[in-house]
């Protein structure tokens, strides 16, 4: 989302770089469409947009100006479905590869479909801003892969009206081009049942066959990834007792100690190299941007004496902490 948010930011004669700059987003960032973003720097991301444009409603008009969603797996998977409906189904199956953080689903009765869009942390699935774009950006998908078919027939969002209107507003249906709900229950994106139906002028099920080989393959490298992320975690919790091992890990995870060791192994990596490239991290962070002494450095990151902390820190780096310390402070 933060390149399709780029580009739209670009095409509104806003000062994206000033943007970024002002997140401390590299622009290699932008280069990687394989990155993940941390979904709770959504708050600071619209905070910071707002601000720099001047614009109360900067969601709703970004999502004005937001690219269609193309070039991934999910497109491919839509287009090669034999109609919107099997697409939207199949979609959900692999929203993952999308996002982390927001769940989708649909229901439908006779006449009306609805998706229903929200954060599966808990955390943004009230922020305005991001619920209206990513609402427009929904829109423009499915127009998209519908040959300008799709139309929303009402749209309801969990966060209050904004200011001063109560129950609606003039510009949100203006830009939605339908009614426009706040204060509901859920995120909801309303549309007529019949475009479930809808063929895809680009079904081939060969094609479809592929895509969803190779959709499936990305959402098994997410979940190798998931490991790796989730013995980081445990890292930060118990490090400092000391008592850090793969049996300890695993238990911890609620797994048995040689699945951890095979699931590191398919995401190519290992235990001991996991707790390597932590305690280095942590090491150089607290010798650089801290005060405390070597020896509560040692403490922690989990080592028992210091001679082992000081002879691991110089494998890592080719230094001593405290010459990694004075260098990084003269650098400063």
């Amino acid at each position: 989302m933060l390149q399709m948010a780029y580009q739209a930011m670009v095409r509104m004669g806003l000062d994206a770089d000033a943007v970024l700059k002002r997140l401390g987003v590299s622009p290699q960032i932008l280069a990687d469409r394989h990155m993940r973003t941390p979904h709770g720097a959504q708050a600071l991301f619209w905070q910071v947009l707002e601000e720099v444009s001047g614009d109360a409603d900067i969601g709703l008009h970004l999502g004005e100006h937001m690219p269609v969603y193309t070039g991934q797996v999910l497109q491919y998977l839509y287009l090669s479905s034999a109609t919107f409906g099997d697409g939207l189904n199949r979609v959900l199956n692999y929203q993952r590869l999308l996002s982390d953080a927001t769940q989708a689903t649909i229901e439908q009765d006779d006449d009306c479909a609805c998706i229903i869009v929200d954060s599966s942390d808990g955390l943004t699935g009230q922020l305005r801003h991001l619920n209206e774009c990513l609402m427009l950006a929904l829109i423009t998908f499915f127009r998209y892969v519908t040959d300008d078919a799709f139309r929303p027939a009402a749209i309801w969002f969990k966060h209050p009206a904004p200011e001063p209107a109560q129950t609606g507003s003039t510009e949100h249906e203006r830009v939605f081009a339908c009614p426009v709900q706040f204060s509901q229950p859920e995120n909801r994106l309303f549309f007529s049942r019949d475009l479930l139906d809808l063929p895809s002028s680009h079904a081939e099920p060969e094609l479809l066959r592929l895509h969803e080989k190779l959709a499936s393959e990305h959402v098994a490298k997410l979940e190798r990834q998931d490991v790796v992320s989730r013995v980081y975690r445990v890292f930060g919790e118990i490090l400092e007792s000391g008592e850090v091992s793969l049996e300890c890990v695993a238990d911890r995870l609620d797994i048995k100690a040689r699945t951890l060791r095979s699931r590191l192994a398919e995401a190519g990596t290992s235990f001991n190299s996991l707790l390597a490239d932590y305690r280095c991290t942590l090491a150089k962070r607290l010798l650089a941007a801290t005060d405390e002494t070597i020896d509560e450095i040692v403490y922690l990151t989990g080592f028992s004496e210091p001679s082992t902390f000081y002879r691991a820190f110089k494998r890592w780096t080719g230094q001593t902490p405290v010459e990694y310390r004075n260098q990084r402070r003269t650098s400063d």
